[in-house]
This record gives C-alpha cells, structure tokens and sequence, in this order.
C-alpha cells in the first residue's frame, strides 16, 4: 500500500514538472513574439500576443492546482516540499513574465499607430538579455544547476543598466520633442517592462537555488566581481 502510495505521489510530481515545462515553453515564446514586435513595431503580431494571454493564465491556475492538491494529499516532506513550493512560486513567475510580455504588446500597438521620430532607441541588446535571462532560468531548473541559476542572478544588473540608459535617452528626446511625450512615454515603457521580465527570470532563478540548496538568497547580498 505504502508502496503504491508512493509510486503514485511520484508520478504526480513528474506531472507538476512537465507542467512547469510546458508553461515555460508558452511563456518563451510569447516573450520571443514580444522581442520581435519590438524590432519590428508589428501591431498585428502584438494584437496575437494580447490575444492568446488567456493560454498562460488557465495553464498557471491549472499548475497551482495540481501542487495544492499534492500537498493536501501527500504532505510531502524535506526535498519534496522545497520543489512544491518552488514550483508554485516559478508557476507565478511564469505567468507575470506572460503578463510582461503583453505589456510590451500593448506599448507596442500604441507606437505602431504613432507618427514616427527620428529618434529610436534600440531595444535589441536588452531584449536579447532578459531572453537569455528566461532561458537560462528554465534551463537551471531542468538540470538542477546552481551555478547556472546564479549567473541569471548576476545577470539582472545589466539588464537595469541597460533600462537607465534607455531612461536618459528618452528623457532628453523629450525635452527635444515635447509634441511627442506620449510617443516617448510609450518607449520607455517598454523598457521598463523589459526589465521587470529580467527581475521575474531573476526571481525563478533565485527559487532554483532554494530548491537546489534550500537556500534563500532573495535579498542578499551578492558578491562583485
């Protein structure tokens, strides 16, 4: 019986992870579909991502089910509780950087409907930062990898060094064009949310190393080169 028991609760979290796998899947792509909306000011491709939002939400409701109704059943302990948890916690991160992405989507649609300036900031390199960032967090969380999860960490400064830049750029084309604030307003915008879906990526990658080592790195302080 206990036997069984156990088989079946190990099954159910196997289901938990090819969950989290899937959702982070979705997720990548809706955040791929973002990045190239941005390059390409397509407000079609926005409109999609707006659209098919629903997609991520049932999968994250679906997901903390399933963990909920693990724990009421099983009461796991030790390492098995640390990935529940971790799991429900990187289930909600998953779903904010699908909300991230939507964001974009929807300064996007604006802009793309804006008489356009000379003036462009470059999204690309951050876009391409924060994307690692995604992958480099699910990838830490399939193979267990400490290491990994902690040059996603590290990586986050960057990706907000990048959005401070953004800031001073747009700031001073503003004073230059002062009939296109709400143009402006719009690209800053994405940057913001470009850096939020850093910090969630970051925040996966922290409940990574909890998992790993039941270590709770939130807030501290790390370690400069």
């Amino acid at each position: 019986m206990e036997k069984r028991i156990r088989k079946q609760f190990t099954k159910e979290l196997e289901n938990i992870k090819k969950r989290i796998l899937a959702l982070g899947a979705l997720v990548e792509e809706r955040v791929q579909m973002a990045i190239k909306a941005i390059d390409t000011n397509d407000s079609d491709l926005a409109q999609q991502i707006i659209k098919t939002d629903y997609e991520i939400d049932e999968a994250e409701v679906e997901l903390e089910e399933e963990c909920l109704k693990v724990l009421a059943l099983h009461q796991p302990m030790a390492i098995d509780l640390r990935f529940i948890i971790a799991a429900i916690k990187i289930n909600a991160e998953l779903e904010r950087i699908g909300d991230q992405a939507v964001n974009i989507a929807e300064r996007v649609g604006v802009t793309a409907k804006r008489e356009q300036l000379d003036f462009y900031f470059d999204y690309s390199l951050m876009g391409e930062k924060a994307q690692a960032m995604l992958k480099m967090s699910l990838d830490a969380l399939i193979q267990l990898d400490y290491d990994l999860a902690f040059k996603v960490v590290m990586m986050d400064d960057e990706v907000d060094k990048i959005k401070s830049e953004a800031y001073d750029k747009i700031k001073k084309a503003m004073g230059e064009n002062p009939d296109k604030i709400g143009y402006l307003i719009n690209l800053f915008l994405i940057s913001r949310h470009l850096e939020r879906l850093g910090d969630h990526a970051t925040n996966i990658a922290e409940q990574v190393v909890y998992l790993v080592e039941g270590e709770i790195i939130r807030h501290a302080p790390y370690p400069q080169d």
